[in-house]
Parts: structure tokens; C-alpha cells; sequence
């Protein structure tokens, strides 16, 4: 009789670790843990694991060597079939789980319960080269010893497991695809267009640049305009309250007349009535549990931490046992998590020191359908309730993430947070004024929340009746509009799941609606620290702004599918389609070496044609052909913030600022005003308010001023 060999393959080392601890260990090795014989696994098994993606797609220049040089006359790099190879440091480990894999006689893929995990899993089973062995699919939400070997005990068969590779693989290829073509292709035609960058193109990233720099050009373009309202004081018998008219005018003289038709003047003492006094309760019940996206979005609201960086703090609470599978982006969870969430209930309610009395008791579909949850449930606390010791031994960072889970799930629990609204509509003159305000009657869940240091006072309404008679006087109000707010890290993410649509809802974690968007839960935050790494968007204190590599790469991009966020998420929909059994691979890649054909055709007559304002420090500190408009001898010499002239030491004292009023101009607006002596109307400038203007530049005797249109 063959003694059976179980080898199980871990995503990394910190999760076979993980598993050991679930089991008996008989030895240990660099590259693997043999467990000892158990109920659950009779003959043993021995852990072995990737460090990540053992196995990558190769380089261009493994293909063919012509491909290693950027060259447009060899794009598009289409390879005839795409092969793999074993990253670099990583041979050895490679080469131990080669060895075991073959002397197996059954495959266990316990990487991450997710696509990517079943891409490291039979990446390197493809690599090894080992045919026509058993897998059997590890497929659980939590680390918890028990949650483990129960995961061991109902092992899943690998046709989901399969179909989650293809669609993963597919995903990693077109990638490949989109990436290496497209990004040569713009390196090179704004090479010949003088800006000397390297340029990253992604079939995720670059839509969501483009996101931004939309954004900014909202920002850019915005010119404030004022408006006028009515507003009105008025002194009941219990007390004062304003109120404000359904009007809003562009000009105040339009309200003064409204005024003058009802035969009555601003600030002068009058007679009203109340028309009406409303009350209504109203409630807001307890939020929706934590997918990773909501906790990203809610970590950076409350603490400003980026979204890898909740991704690697989630990440840890759950090696350390402590939260369930972080990469979910389902907000359900099943009657079993429903059960043991409720048994312990008290423990988690002594943990953040708030306890209160269940008022929901039985399971309630807004949280709990195991008909919604397909893969994982949402992020909710792990059975193991922590000690004092443990919770206080978590970093500040792991604390914050891991109460703000045990909140939001126990919430579900709790009462919903109750208010009482009031609305009073007075007239004057038959002019009708609406005032509202909001009274507490219940904290309800809010209570499991720490009160925010600044809360903003609802104002104070006195008890007034019915056709009571008040003292009013009226105001003219005049507002200025705002311009479009940058975006912050944390609804960056937000706008990837929605294609870049603001979804507004009573509750904070039902932000998120939309089914299709840019990347997948576990890779969003991936891709904005790699737009960030290539440079083309800064983040500072939270607030994510456009560089100018960033708007180079969106003015060349405008206009073509990789700058179409809901482009991408089609593709990225028909990808999750091929995980489904109801796309193939075979359609999506072929339909991505159609896309790049007509890109490449199509591309370089288009860079041609857009101007690009090439960001001064991609210039050298040269002379360049103007002549300078003061001494009229010299040239133009650009240095690091300012353009001079040649023949400085010879006396002439030109100095021309590369920024003007917080905008930075380009070389064709320079040559403009000391060619021409003034510039078209330039959009962008900043007051020193922080308004944003457009003026036209003007250059009299060496000065740079102002002309307003």
C-alpha cells in the first residue's frame, strides 16, 4: 500500500507558519515544514511556499533580442505564445518545490484565497513542469487554528480554482501587453517631441491618472461666481431663528427688486407669520460591514493612512488571527459568522468599553445573505477575542483598523441612531422662508464611536406654533461658488470601484454600489502607489494632486481607450467573466492585440498634434532662439526658475519668471510674450487667496504684468 504524500503550498512563508500552528510540526527546513500525522491529514503533509510570484511572465528581450531595443518600427511585441520564467532570488525555493511537487502524490494550492492566489499556485505547478497530479483547493476567511483544519477537512476540488487562474493569467498578460507596448510607444513619440521621461503605461493605471487630471482640470478651470440669497432673522415668543428664501439670484439687484415689488426694504423691522411647524422622526440605521474598499476609505477619512498602508495593516491583523480574509469585497456575511458573532458578542463589547443591550437579535438581510456571499464574506472579526496584553501589544496603526472592524461589525447589533427633524416655514410679505434643525433622541450605535473633537452644532430652534405672529427682518446674502475639491487617497479608491462617480448615501459604507470598476479589491491600492512611484501624482497631507509628468501622459492620452476609466472596466468586467465559465481567454487577448494594432496605427499622428507643455526641469539650462526683448542683442538663457538674458554680465537685466502666480509657463508662452509682448489669455493662476484667474501676460521695458479681459 503507497503511503499518501501530501504536499501544500503556501503563499509565502508567514502563512505556512500559520498553518503549522494549526497541526503538529515534525521538522522544519528552510524551504518547508513537515507536519506530523493527524484526524485531519492521516499521512502527514509537508508546507512548502512561494515568496509571492515565484514565477513571472518574461521580458521582451528573452523573446527576441531585437525587442530589448525601444524601437517603434518593432511594435507591436506580440509573442507567439507567452512563456514564464522564475524571478530573480528566487531559484532556490523554486527548485524545493519542484522536488516535492514531483514526489507527491497529491496537491494541496493553500495560497491566498483569491484569483492572484490560484496564479501563484499553478504558475509555478505549470513551471515545475509536473503533469497530472490531484489538486484539491484550501479555501477559507481566517487564520484561526480551527477555522484551518476545518479548511483541511472540506477541501474544495480545483474547477473554480481553474477557472480563477485563467481569468488571473489573462489579466497578467494583457497587462503585459498593454504595458510594454503602449508604454513605448509614448516614451519614444515624446521623445521626439523633446520630453526626455520614461513613460509607464497600464491598462488600470493610466485610466486612473486620467481620473485625476480631470479633476484638476475642473479645479483649473473653475471660476468662482458670486450669488445672491434672502435670508431673514425673526424673534418668536420663545426665542430667535433665520431662515432662508428659495431664491438665489446672480445678481443682488435682482433680489432688491423682488423686494421692492413686496413693498418692503433689507434690514427693515416686519411682520410674519408661521406658515407651518413640521415634526418628523427620523432614523439612520447602523452601517454595512467592511468590505477592503470601505476600510480603506474609512482608515483614510479617520486617519489619513493610504490605501496600501490599511491594506498591510489588515493584511497583519489577519496572520495574527484577529480579522477575517482582508481582500474581500463583499459586505455580507453567512448565519454561521452571524452565530458567532452574536456568542460573543459581550467580548467584543468589552473590548472598545462600550456594552449595551442587543436590539437586534435575529439575523437582518442588509448584513447577513449567504446568497451574496460568494468567495468571502466582509471583514469581521475572528472568533479569538484578544487579552488586554495582546490588544495593547498592537501597534497604534493595528489598534485604530482592528476596533474600527469590531465597531462597525457590532454595530448590527445595536440601535439605530435617532433623531428628531424640524421644519418651520415662516412667510413675510408672502415670501416664504424655511428653517430646519435636527434634535438628538438616541445615540444608538453612534455611541461605539469615540464623539468627534468638532461636532457641528444643529441650531437651536425655539418651540414656535402654528400662525404665530414673529418679528422679522431680511438680508440680502451674498455667497461665492467653490471650486470642485481635490481628490483624497481614500476616495481615490472609491472613484476606481465607481468609474470615477460620487455616490452619495445616508450611511458611509454604502458608498459603494456599482459592480464594475477600475482594477479589483486587492489591486487598487497597488495601483495608485504605482502611479505614484512613476511619478505621476503627488500626495500631500492626504490630498492627491497631478504632476506635470502626469498631465503630459493625460494630454497625449485624451481621446483613446486607455484614458477611459469606463472602458477599462468593461474589460475589467468581461475578465471576471472568464472566472465565471462564461468568457474565454482566447477573446479577451484577442481583442487586446486588435486594440493595440489600431493604438500603434493611430497614436503618433495624434502626439503630433497635441501641444505639450514640457515641464522646465526636462529642459537643459541652454540658450534658446529667442532674442531677448529688452537688450534686443542677446538670447534667451533658461535657468532653473527664471529665463535671462546672455548678456547679463554686459548689463542687460532681464529676468523672466518660469512661474507666475502659482503657473508654471511653457516654452511657447515664453517665446509668445517676448516675441509678440503679450500672451493669449492664459488659464491657471492663482490669487494669493487662492482663487484661481485667467489673464493675459504682458512685457513692458523687462516687467511682466497683468491684462484682464
Amino acid at each position: 500500500m503507497t503511503i499518501e504524500q501530501v504536499v501544500i503550498l503556501a503563499e509565502k512563508p508567514s502563512q505556512a507558519k500559520a498553518y503549522a500552528e494549526a497541526f503538529q510540526v515534525a521538522r522544519k527546513t528552510k524551504h518547508y515544514i513537515e507536519l506530523k500525522p493527524s484526524p485531519v491529514l492521516p499521512h502527514g503533509a509537508t508546507i512548502t511556499w512561494g515568496i509571492g510570484h515565484l514565477v513571472e511572465l518574461k521580458q521582451p528581450a528573452d523573446y527576441k533580442a531585437e525587442w530589448k531595443r525601444w524601437s517603434l518600427s518593432q511594435l507591436p511585441m506580440i509573442p507567439d505564445r507567452y512563456e514564464f520564467r522564475v524571478g530573480k532570488g528566487k531559484w532556490e525555493q523554486f527548485q524545493e518545490v519542484k522536488r516535492l511537487f514531483k514526489e507527491a502524490s497529491l496537491l494541496i494550492n493553500a495560497c491566498d484565497v483569491d484569483r492572484e492566489g490560484s496564479n501563484i499556485f499553478y504558475s509555478i505547478l505549470k513551471q515545475t513542469g509536473v503533469r497530472n497530479k490531484p489538486v484539491q483547493r484550501l479555501w477559507i476567511n481566517s487564520l484561526e487554528a480551527e477555522e484551518i483544519r476545518k479548511g483541511f477537512s472540506n477541501l474544495r476540488d480545483n474547477r473554480k480554482d481553474l477557472l480563477l487562474y485563467q481569468e488571473a493569467q489573462t489579466r497578467q498578460i494583457s497587462d503585459w501587453l498593454v504595458g510594454m507596448n503602449a508604454s513605448r510607444l509614448y516614451t519614444m513619440l515624446l521623445k521626439a517631441k523633446g520630453y526626455n521621461e520614461t513613460m509607464s503605461i497600464g491598462r488600470v493605471q493610466s485610466p486612473t491618472v486620467f481620473m485625476i487630471y480631470q479633476r484638476h482640470l475642473e479645479i483649473e478651470d473653475f471660476k468662482p461666481a458670486k450669488f445672491y440669497e434672502l435670508t431673514g432673522e425673526f424673534a418668536s415668543q420663545q426665542g430667535k431663528y433665520q431662515g432662508k428664501a428659495n431664491i438665489k439670484k446672480d445678481k443682488r439687484e435682482e433680489v432688491e427688486e423682488l423686494l421692492k415689488q413686496a413693498g418692503v426694504h433689507e434690514n427693515t423691522p416686519l411682520k410674519g407669520i408661521v406658515n407651518d411647524v413640521k415634526k418628523v422622526k427620523k432614523s439612520i440605521r447602523p452601517p454595512k460591514l467592511h468590505s477592503l474598499s470601505t476600510l480603506q476609505a474609512k482608515a483614510n477619512k479617520m486617519w489619513k493612512y493610504s490605501p496600501a498602508k490599511v491594506l498591510e495593516i489588515a493584511q497583519s491583523l489577519y496572520e495574527k488571527k484577529l480579522i477575517s480574509y482582508p481582500r474581500s469585497d463583499c459586505q455580507y456575511i453567512t448565519d454561521a459568522e452571524f452565530n458567532y458573532l452574536s456568542g460573543g458578542l459581550s467580548g467584543y463589547q468589552q473590548l472598545i468599553g462600550q456594552q449595551f443591550k442587543a436590539t437586534h437579535t435575529k439575523p437582518q438581510r442588509r448584513y447577513v445573505d449567504g446568497s451574496k456571499v460568494e468567495e468571502h464574506y466582509a471583514i469581521i472579526p475572528t472568533k479569538t477575542i484578544p487579552t488586554s496584553a495582546k490588544l495593547n501589544g498592537l501597534s497604534l496603526q493595528e489598534k485604530n483598523l482592528y476596533l474600527e472592524v469590531v465597531r462597525t461589525t457590532i454595530s448590527m447589533f445595536h440601535h439605530d441612531y435617532l433623531y428628531e427633524e424640524t421644519t418651520i416655514i415662516t412667510d413675510v410679505v408672502g415670501i416664504e422662508f424655511k428653517t430646519t434643525g435636527k434634535i438628538e433622541l438616541v445615540r444608538g450605535f453612534q455611541e461605539l464611536w469615540p464623539a468627534p473633537a468638532k461636532k457641528k452644532e444643529e441650531p437651536y430652534l425655539p418651540k414656535v406654533l402654528k400662525n404665530e405672529s414673529v418679528e422679522a427682518i431680511l438680508h440680502i446674502h451674498e455667497g461665492t461658488t467653490q471650486p470642485p475639491k481635490p481628490y483624497t487617497e481614500g476616495q481615490l479608491i472609491q472613484m476606481m470601484k465607481t468609474c470615477g462617480k460620487i455616490i452619495e448615501d445616508s450611511g458611509e459604507s454604502d458608498i459603494l454600489k456599482e459592480v464594475e470598476g477600475l482594477g479589483t479589491e486587492a489591486t487598487r491600492a497597488g495601483i495608485i502607489e504605482t502611479i505614484k512611484k512613476h511619478g505621476y501624482i503627488d500626495v500631500a497631507k492626504n490630498i492627491v494632486s497631478i504632476t506635470d509628468k502626469g498631465r503630459i501622459l493625460c494630454e497625449t492620452l485624451e481621446g483613446s481607450l486607455l484614458a477611459s476609466p469606463s472602458m477599462t472596466a468593461k474589460w475589467e468586467n468581461y475578465l471576471r467573466k472568464i472566472g465565471n465559465n462564461t468568457g474565454t481567454q482566447e477573446a479577451f487577448l484577442n481583442s487586446v492585440k486588435k486594440f493595440l494594432h489600431h493604438l500603434i496605427e493611430t497614436t503618433p499622428d495624434k502626439v503630433e498634434k497635441t501641444a505639450i507643455q514640457i515641464p522646465q526641469e526636462s529642459l537643459r539650462k541652454e540658450k534658446i532662439d529667442i532674442l531677448c526683448p529688452l537688450c534686443h542683442k542677446g538670447k534667451l538663457v533658461s535657468q532653473k526658475n527664471f529665463y535671462g538674458c546672455s548678456h547679463y554680465k554686459e548689463g542687460c537685466s532681464l529676468i523672466i519668471s518660469k512661474r507666475v502666480a502659482s503657473k508654471m509657463l511653457s516654452p511657447n508662452q515664453i517665446k509668445e510674450l517676448c516675441q509678440n509682448g503679450i500672451t493669449k489669455e492664459i488659464k491657471g493662476f492663482k490669487s494669493k487667496k487662492g482663487t484661481t484667474f485667467s489673464a493675459q501676460l504682458k512685457l513692458e521695458q523687462g516687467k511682466v504684468t497683468f491684462v484682464f479681459n
